[in-house]
């Protein structure tokens, strides 16, 4: 036993030995690449033709921010000028058709609530700015504008979505650029997520979710007429990539059914006839994308992304015209950036893993290939010592096959190296490709190898892989990036001891799970913006995510079930925050609508306090995500000093004074980091005095409009008010194409409720209240609820009751109420929003988070509703809209 001890022990300080060597010659052979080389704005990107051709644009940095630049197309880039001065960067930028205006979008400090901007790429410079005035077309704040439609008939108009009106749901608007006026075409109370518009530009289909979840692909008629021709389910996925020359049949592509691998089909929207067209010819992944040229209506090419992207060529002269530009740029990847209307001129894009990115200009009639510019031409200096990134695979837990992308430090042997596993986000479609990654580079210039796994949930890999992600969020999924650590472990090409786990979004959370249900294989972990309790991240997520909640909950569990509570909390990392026992730095950005500062605040309190070793950088200016280049700067110059210090890896100690000082801001003194739960509403002890001289008897009449799904149904109302002793009868009586009901609501002396009263088509509803018991008998059945506080029925006289509260500005009130719908208590939010037309503008919510919402306008004179308007999701999210005749 001496002996093998005396074997192991010399073996052990053999591979010690030869890894301090290699460490050694690493350092002597790679230079350390200063961080502003990989993570500072590039000189020069995104560059565009103008569709005329005359102009060129791209992005540069402006007042230290990436702006949009132009320049004629004969000039040099060094003769241009900026023609935005953006304090947030630029994310993307287009050309109207005419080329008379580029647009982009900007929201606030990374809210994601996007305006869209024109600006002249003609127009004279401001003397203030150094640029021209970017008109915001869209002047609305907490709002969050889509584009649909850009138009190249009429290249001044373009179509958008705006949820101003519900911001659960867009509107469609047609918009003028040029005047910035906008006209509303579809008002959306029909729960609709999107437009599909064909080659006359006519709005051809519309896309919808409906209350299960699942998507739907309907016809657009005549008089806004939709006519459902395609579903798909919460595991299934759809869209329309374009139509036919004949502008006839629509390019579906789709995995509907026993499908695995999603296919481009050809439908007959009005047959519904489908044909197959292609699908992977190696049967490995989905189907990936379309080019098709605007004049011709021909499909170009469809292509597949494997390890790498492959195209598929249908046009001959294209095809031999990439081959000829492939043999140009041996093994380097070939991407088409912009195209002048004709597709005669064409910018490319030429790069790889290992090759900094670089603009061509291409001339297809004349062949004519001319540099423009490098994105980064100090990185193009230092290429030599990036590192080649390698597909590989690997089993996970269960058997099932992992692809991933592995990178080993330039000059290294694949032995005992520290390791870094990089976990992309979303989790559920996106993936890592193949190509430069600034992220694995820089990683793999500090000495680290960088495991990237598109675990199960990734998507291109089929329907099956997607789904196989559902509900494994801490579980399978985790156990996708752990079995790769084991994997390279066992090939003896990781350090056991020095792994780090790292990503941001979802890649955040498999840091925080990572550490959490396997806390022996980590050494440390850096979470960017990552969710550490399910709960809040449901609850928080925008509410233009609506129809993505579904999908959601089928991913990480249903809130509203004990099962998916149950999954929930066991895979939340902040509910067993005990079992973390490795160092963590947490980035957060404040202005985050996903996830909210509130899920890094309160894992950064939970490790606080019980002793954990926890690290806090929160930048008071980025979202989801860091943007700004000295945000981006500095929260590297910590990360990788962080890992340096748990991987033994080197790090680069200087950075510019103005990144020290931003990293000084923003590093969080962990001692003073709160975080207060959210309190349930609780409902007011009981209601105010309500003051409203109800004038006895009365009558009034009303004109109600209900919409949904496309439809207008009238409904006409009358409401009569008289008096028995001490008590006030309220009855409404409504008729419409559905029949005729009755609502009778009897209050008492204070204008609190007593009883209810509904009969409709034979039925009838009874409740009354009585202390804090409500009962409710319906069809010979009564059900009792608990109804402590303040009670408010919604039924007849509702409005009178409101108009009766002590109403001012940001006046509030929280009430209970029976929903008739669901048949269930619900508590109400009731809130004062300002007034319109000297009217109170009253707006009630639904305390748990639904959508359903409702509006009351009013007039403090008369003490009445003069205008109501109710969205309903229960009835596919109508709107009932009721007007005070006379």
């Amino acid at each position: 036993m001496k002996y093998l001890a005396r074997i192991l022990t010399t073996l052990l300080l053999m591979i010690s030995m030869n890894t301090i060597a290699q460490i050694a010659e690493f350092d002597k052979m790679v230079p350390l690449i200063d961080r502003e080389i990989f993570f500072d704005t590039p000189e020069i990107s995104g560059a565009q033709l103008s569709p005329d051709g005359n102009w060129v644009s791209f992005m540069k940095e402006y007042n230290d921010i990436t702006n949009i630049w132009v320049k004629k197309f004969d000039e040099a880039f060094d003769k241009a000028r900026p023609l935005t001065n953006n304090e947030r960067p630029i994310g993307g930028y287009f050309w109207s058709d005419d080329s008379k205006y580029i647009l982009f979008v900007k929201d606030n400090k990374g809210d994601e609530n996007y305006n869209i901007y024109a600006v002249d790429p003609t127009a004279e410079a401001q003397a203030d700015t150094g640029v021209p005035t970017s008109r915001n077309l869209t002047p609305m704040k907490e709002v969050r504008i889509s584009i649909y439609m850009v138009s190249k008939k009429d290249p001044d108009i373009m179509m958008v979505g705006i949820n101003n009106r519900d911001k659960a749901w867009h509107d469609l608007y047609k918009l003028n650029i040029g005047t910035g006026e906008l006209e509303l075409l579809y008002e959306n109370n029909n729960r609709i997520t999107g437009w599909d518009f064909d080659w006359d530009e006519k709005p051809r289909l519309a896309y919808r979710t409906n209350e299960a979840g699942h998507s739907e692909i309907l016809r657009i008629d005549e008089n806004n007429n939709f006519t459902k021709i395609y579903e798909t389910n919460l595991q299934e996925q759809a869209y329309v990539a374009g139509w036919d020359k004949n502008n006839e049949n629509m390019y579906l592509v789709s995995n509907k059914g026993d499908v695995n691998f999603r296919t481009l089909y050809l439908m007959n929207p009005n047959s519904q006839e489908i044909i197959e067209l292609e699908s992977d010819p190696l049967n490995k992944v989905d189907f990936g994308g379309m080019f098709i040229d605007d004049n011709t209506r021909e499909i170009l090419y469809t292509s597949y992304t494997y390890d790498k992207k492959k195209r598929i060529w249908r046009n001959k002269r294209w095809e031999k015209m990439f081959n000829k530009l492939q043999k140009r740029f041996k093994g380097k990847e070939i991407g088409f950036s912009s195209f002048t209307k004709d597709y005669k001129q064409m910018l490319i894009s030429v790069g790889g893993d290992v090759f900094a990115y670089q603009t061509y200009y291409f001339n297809a009639d004349t062949g004519d290939l001319i540099y423009q510019y490098t994105s980064r031409p100090r990185l193009k200096e230092v290429e030599k010592y990036l590192a080649p990134m390698k597909p590989i695979s690997y089993k996970s837990s269960d058997g099932l096959e992992i692809p991933a992308y592995l990178t080993i430090p330039y000059g290294m042997l694949e032995k005992n190296l520290p390791l870094v596993v990089l976990v992309h986000g979303g989790p559920k479609g996106p993936r890592d490709y193949w190509g430069y990654d600034p992220y694995a580079q820089m990683l793999a210039n500090r000495g680290y190898a960088v495991l990237q796994p598109n675990f199960r949930a990734s998507g291109g890999y089929g329907k099956a892989f997607l789904n196989a992600g559902d509900k494994e969020w801490g579980r399978l999924m985790q156990d996708d990036v752990t079995w790769g650590v084991k994997y390279l472990i066992d090939k003896g090409i990781v350090n056991k001891g020095k792994v780090a786990i790292m990503g941001g979004s979802y890649g955040g959370y498999a840091t925080l799970a990572g550490l959490t249900f396997t806390p022996d294989v980590y050494a440390c972990g850096v979470d960017i913006v990552g969710p550490s309790n399910l709960f809040t991240l449901l609850e928080s997520v925008p509410p233009y995510w609506e129809a993505f909640k579904k999908s959601l909950y089928e991913m990480v569990g249903d809130p509203n079930t004990e099962e998916g509570k149950k999954l929930m909390k066991e895979r939340s990392p902040l509910f067993s925050v005990d079992k973390i026992i490795k160092p963590l730095l947490i980035v957060q950005g404040a202005n985050d609508p996903r996830v909210k500062q509130a899920e890094s605040d309160q894992i950064v309190v939970a490790m606080r306090d019980s002793g954990k070793e926890v690290e806090y950088i929160l930048a008071d200016d980025e979202g989801h995500g860091f943007r700004k280049p000295v945000n981006r700067m500095a929260m590297w110059a910590s990360a990788e000093k962080f890992l340096a210090k748990h991987l033994d890896g080197r790090y680069q100690e200087s950075m510019p004074e103005e990144v020290e000082k931003r990293l000084a801001e923003i590093t969080q003194d962990v001692s003073k980091v709160t975080y207060e739960a959210p309190k349930p509403l609780t409902v007011d002890a009981k209601l105010p005095k309500i003051d409203n001289a109800i004038e006895i008897p009365a009558n009034y009449q009303y004109k109600t409009s209900i919409s949904i799904n496309g439809q207008e149904i009238a409904m006409t109302q009358e409401r009569s008010i008289r008096k028995e002793g001490d008590m006030f009868i309220f009855t409404d009586n409504s008729k419409s194409m559905m029949g005729e009901s009755n609502d009778v609501v009897y209050f008492n002396k204070e204008l609190h409720f007593v009883k209810r009263m509904i009969q409709q088509g034979g039925q009838t509803i009874m409740l009354s209240k009585e202390d804090d018991e409500l009962d409710v008998n319906m069809a010979d059945t009564s059900v009792s609820h608990k109804a402590k506080g303040a009670y408010i029925s919604e039924g007849s006289g509702f409005d009178m009751v409101v108009a009766g509260l002590p109403l001012k500005e940001k006046y509030s009130l929280s009430y209970l109420t029976f929903d008739m719908m669901t048949q269930k208590m619900q508590t109400k939010l009731l809130k004062v929003v300002g007034k319109e037309e000297g009217n109170w503008l009253v707006e009630i919510t639904e305390a748990d988070g639904g959508s359903a919402v409702q509006k009351l306008w009013i007039d403090p004179v008369r003490k009445l509703a003069v205008k109501t308007e109710s969205i309903i999701p229960a009835m596919g999210n109508a709107k009932v809209t009721t007007t005070l005749e006379k």
